[in-house]
């Protein structure tokens, strides 16, 4: 049972971390300025998750994995193409492109099955080398939806 409990837990934060740093990445003004996908934008995130969870230089290593896996992830969910672009071209006849559009879910499908256990591992070699107390601030971090540095 306990394992169960682990596995869903560790595909949870995988996910929240996931979705948080899509998020983060895909705000125009806000965040982390320059190209989200930049290496000099990941070290700066590191550094102002690291300075809030006062994490050591091997966590901050082990962060900057996660970091790298999460952006290579991104960039397989992107493809080749523009997402909206692929998107609109779905609805660009007369008719939705219903075979495209499986094609397009596919594609995203495979990406994220593929990408997906790098991402978990690294997740879960982070947050499991975390002190009890900064494992508690992910946990109300992840409660409150919310960005770390966002005021709002």
């Amino acid at each position: 049972m306990k394992r169960i409990i682990k596995k869903t837990l560790l595909g949870l934060f995988g996910g929240a971390l996931i979705v948080g740093t899509l998020g983060a990445c895909s705000h125009g003004g806000h965040g982390w300025r320059g190209d989200a996908g930049s290496p000099e934008a990941r070290a700066q995130m590191v550094e102002k998750i690291g300075s809030r969870l006062d994490l050591d230089a091997a966590q901050k290593q082990k962060l900057a994995v996660l970091a790298d896996k999460l952006q290579a992830q991104r960039t397989a969910l992107r493809g080749g193409t523009e997402p909206r672009e692929a998107f609109r071209g779905l609805f660009a006849g007369a008719k939705l492109d219903q075979a495209g559009a499986k094609k397009l879910i596919d594609e995203k499908t495979a990406a994220v099955q593929a990408g997906s256990p790098e991402v978990i591992a690294a997740a879960a070699d982070f947050f499991d080398n975390l002190k009890p107390e900064q494992q508690q601030k992910v946990r109300d971090f992840m409660e409150r939806g919310r960005r770390w540095g966002y005021r709002g």
